[in-house]
C-alpha cells in the first residue's frame, strides 16, 4: 500500500535531516533513515569497521525494541549525488519482516524513487524458509 503523499514528503525529508548525526567519522558515505511511527537511525561507525552499524539496521532495531514488527516503509538519505541503496545485510534484515514494503531511496535536490524489498532483494531468504525440511 503506497504512502500519502504528505507522508512521503514528510518521511523523505526527515530522513535527509537526520543525515547530519556526528556518529560516523569513518565514512564519507552519510545516511540517515526514516520509518513511518518510529525513530530515525544513523550510521554508527567505528574504527573497526566491520563493527559499525548501518543506519536501516539501528532504526529497524529501535523500532523492534519499542514493540513495532510491522513496517511499511522506509527512506534512505545521504549526500551523495546518486540514490543510496541498503547494504546486503541491512536488505536481509528487512527481509526478516516481508518483502512488500517500500524503500525511498533519496537524493539531496530532494528527488526520490521507490523500489519494494523484494525488487532489491530477489530470491530472498526468509523466516518461512525455516520452516521448510
Amino acid at each position: 500500500m503506497p504512502l500519502r503523499c504528505c507522508c512521503r514528503r514528510e518521511m523523505c525529508c526527515s530522513a535527509t535531516g537526520r543525515k547530519s548525526s556526528p556518529c560516523r567519522a569513518q565514512s564519507p558515505k552519510r545516511g540517515g533513515e526514516w520509518c513511518r511511527c518510529f525513530p530515525i537511525g544513523c550510521n554508527v561507525e567505528n574504527a573497526c569497521y566491520s563493527l559499525g552499524v548501518c543506519a536501516e539496521r539501528i532504526a529497524i532495531q529501535k523500532a523492534i525494541s519499542e514493540g513495532h514488527t510491522s513496517f511499511r516503509a522506509m527512506a534512505i538519505a545521504s549526500d551523495m549525488s546518486d540514490f543510496i541503496t541498503p547494504c546486503g545485510a541491512c536488505r536481509q534484515v528487512m527481509r526478516e519482516f516481508g518483502t512488500d514494503w517500500n524503500l525511498y531511496l533519496t537524493k539531496p535536490d530532494g528527488t526520490y524513487i521507490v523500489k519494494t524489498l523484494q525488487e532489491l532483494l530477489p530470491l530472498s531468504f526468509g523466516p518461512e524458509d525455516l520452516q521448510k525440511a
